[in-house]
């Protein structure tokens, strides 16, 4: 089975500060359609415009990673943490018990454009905790990079989850495929660009999933920048 989900279906919120796209039922936007994909819960397509961002609030039993395309986010939490994310950066919060957190864009004149992805946790009530590592563009050009696994394998952020997430960044180039184990699933989510996934046709915000099939085939990309999602 394959399900397009295209940019322009998604759930869209306009709060001056934050352009949103959701690809999942999120907030104010509700579509019993579009819950998730097995334990991916929720990916937001963020625009923050200078200067502003999320002020101070809280999460539980969640693993949230931030993935930015542009720009910088400043963030802080209850752990005491406090970074700067960047492009080629993934942010893992596991949320577990509870944290509060805070994202702010620091520039005064340049937008931050990223991607939040909510998985859900296969245990819950943990001690909250945070992870940050840096993917560089040759890391990711042409090839599915391991950016967040259930082991931290190939120096991928940890989750708490039977979950891969891949990022590529593709440009002509080789075709890629990536094998599926028995029984899982794959969640194509294109963050720019366009490139064919198993013989569609997508372009950003445009998603793809795919159950049922053994190989997940990523071709003829212009500059495309992708997230693959590998379920069980």
């Amino acid at each position: 089975m394959q399900q397009i989900r295209r940019a322009a279906e998604r759930g869209h919120a306009d709060h001056g500060w934050l352009k949103t796209y959701h690809s999942f039922s999120f907030a104010d936007y509700y579509d019993p359609a579009h819950m998730g994909f097995a334990s991916l819960r929720v990916i937001n397509d963020d625009t923050v415009a200078p200067g502003t961002g999320f002020g101070t609030h809280g999460h539980r039993d969640m693993e949230i990673l931030t993935y930015i395309l542009d720009g910088e986010l400043e963030h802080k939490d209850s752990m005491g943490t406090g970074s700067v994310i960047r492009p080629g950066d993934v942010q893992r919060m596991s949320a577990g018990s509870g944290v509060q957190h805070s994202e702010f864009n620091p520039s005064p004149n340049a937008s931050t454009h990223l991607l939040q992805i909510w998985i859900q946790p296969d245990v819950t009530g943990i001690r909250p905790s945070y992870e940050q590592k840096h993917f560089d563009k040759a890391s990711r050009t042409n090839r599915l990079c391991l950016v967040a696994s259930v082991d931290g394998g190939q120096g991928a952020v940890t989750i708490h989850q039977d979950a891969g997430v891949y990022a590529a960044i593709l440009d002509g180039g080789p075709v890629l495929e990536h094998v599926l184990r028995m029984g899982r699933q794959a969640y194509v989510h294109v963050a720019r660009g366009e490139l064919t996934v198993n013989g569609e046709r997508l372009s950003g915000g445009d998603a793809l999933k795919i159950s049922g099939s053994p190989v997940v085939t990523l071709a003829d990309a212009a500059a495309a920048e992708i997230l693959l999602f590998d379920l069980a």
